[in-house]
């Protein structure tokens, strides 16, 4: 078997779908493994469904645990399978806590390792996706960037140029293939959801594992709901914080379930404006054209900034918020980037640009 994908959060599975497909469009022997990081039907069945993924050759079933007993766990269990299905390379997505542990359980069995989505930095190390990054592209022997600021990152790291490999985005090749399925309105009607609305993701621990930022957080996004609808599928991570600060009290804040891919990105598409700190969401805003308001200090895409919809939000500009969203949703842009600005290579065609690399031999023949 030539190549080995691994996935395991959401995240994962819309970057995977393109390179598996590419892949497969050449003849390649491919497999794909999913760690059961995320293991909620919400939050990983339905995406193989939507993205139209082959079922997962393994599905180790790992579920959730501190971030030690999680890769503990991970690198165990795909110990086993790597050395069971001798891959030559394991592909290897994103900043979770599947993706490290795929790269160091590779590493020391020998196995190539192929990083997509290399070279991304928030220079901040309290995140474990940035601990997770750095270690990931130490040890690929294949980085795979989405920006040219990525590129940048790892020349200066030292990764030797004939590693480094522009490529794009193969998340926008998954969103722009499925744009027609993008329903907002049909959406908007299931869910009973008002005509204008601001849709809004939070999950990351700096937002939601301290009960005071929590509770700044609830009420900032109150406060938007004063002047505007907003709805929010809220992550099972959050769930508990965000019901004990009374996110739901609101009569003009819409709590939903998880979304399936389709779902949740009909509803993007759909908002006036979007309050997130998921870095996906930032991409996929920016080639949808809405507003995006991050709250975080930092972002790993500061092309989404450039090039892009989207503004960050520190903590000490949560109570500005409501303002922030209404200059947004009226249409103001939220940041200095020209209006329709798209990221170089962020043009659908990753998968096959990644196929490329991974397989020349085997390549398109009209490239």
């Amino acid at each position: 078997m030539a190549f080995l994908h691994i996935v395991g959060a959401r995240p994962n599975f819309v970057k995977a779908a393109p390179v598996v497909a590419a892949l497969d469009r050449r003849g390649i022997a491919q497999q794909v493994l999913h760690t059961g990081q995320h293991y909620d039907e919400r939050m990983s069945a339905v995406f193989f469904r939507d993205l139209g993924l082959p079922r997962p050759d393994a599905d180790l079933g790992v579920g959730s645990g501190s971030h030690a007993q999680q890769t503990a766990a991970l690198m165990t269990g795909l110990e086993r399978e790597f050395t069971e299905r001798s891959p030559e390379t394991v592909i290897v997505y994103g900043d979770v806590n599947s993706t490290v542990a795929a790269a160091l359980t590779a590493a020391k069995l020998g196995i190539g390792v192929a990083h997509v989505e290399a070279g991304l930095r928030s220079f901040d190390r309290t995140m474990p996706e940035e601990v997770n990054r750095v270690v990931t592209d130490r040890l690929s022997d294949v980085c795979l960037a989405t920006s040219a600021d990525a590129v940048a990152h790892l020349a200066d790291e030292g990764v030797p140029a004939d590693r480094i490999h522009l490529v794009g985005n193969p998340m926008i090749d998954t969103l722009t293939a499925n744009l027609d399925r993008f329903d907002a309105e049909g959406l908007r009607v299931r869910h009973g959801l008002p005509a204008s609305y601001v849709a809004a993701t939070l999950h990351r621990p700096a937002n939601v594992d301290d009960p005071d930022t929590v509770a700044r957080l609830v009420a900032a996004v109150h406060g938007v709901a004063d002047r505007i609808d907003v709805v929010m599928p809220v992550h099972p991570r959050g769930r508990a914080a965000f019901d004990a600060a009374g996110l739901g009290g609101h009569p003009r804040v819409h709590l939903l379930e998880p979304l399936g891919y389709i779902d949740f990105v009909a509803l993007v598409r759909g908002a006036a404006a979007v309050v997130t700190d998921s870095g996906g969401v930032q991409e996929e805003t920016t080639i949808l054209g809405v507003p995006c308001l991050t709250l975080r200090p930092n972002t790993e895409r500061p092309v989404t900034i450039t090039h892009g919809t989207n503004r960050l939000v520190s903590r000490e500009e949560f109570a500005e918020l409501p303002a922030l969203v209404a200059k947004a949703a009226s249409g103001e842009p939220v940041n200095g980037a020209p209006a329709g600005a798209v990221p170089p290579l962020w043009d659908g065609a990753a998968g096959e640009r990644i196929a490329d690399v991974l397989s020349p031999a085997q390549g398109r023949k009209n490239p």
